[in-house]
């Protein structure tokens, strides 16, 4: 199965996550199909970049997004 998911990067502290398309089974910061965007939290506003047409390919062709990846899809418009 494919995932949407986030891959955690950045010093202790300091978290910074890639956006990107896996298969379920690989660990979290490991191996991955494609990087689609990131996520910084640590900005004020925190800081997204998706890129869309990707994000929406995948999702067509069965990736499931994890429950995060989903709030930060619908709040960017991604999803209905």
């Amino acid at each position: 199965m494919v995932k949407i998911r986030l891959a955690r990067l950045g010093a202790k502290k300091a978290p910074f996550y890639r956006i990107e398309v896996s298969d379920s089974r690989s660990p979290r910061d490991g191996k991955f199909i494609d990087q689609i965007g990131y996520y910084n939290p640590m900005t004020e506003p925190a800081e997204v970049k998706i890129d869309v047409e990707a994000a929406k390919k995948w999702i067509a062709n069965g990736a499931q997004p994890t429950d995060t990846v989903k709030a930060l899809f619908k709040k960017n418009g991604i999803l209905d």
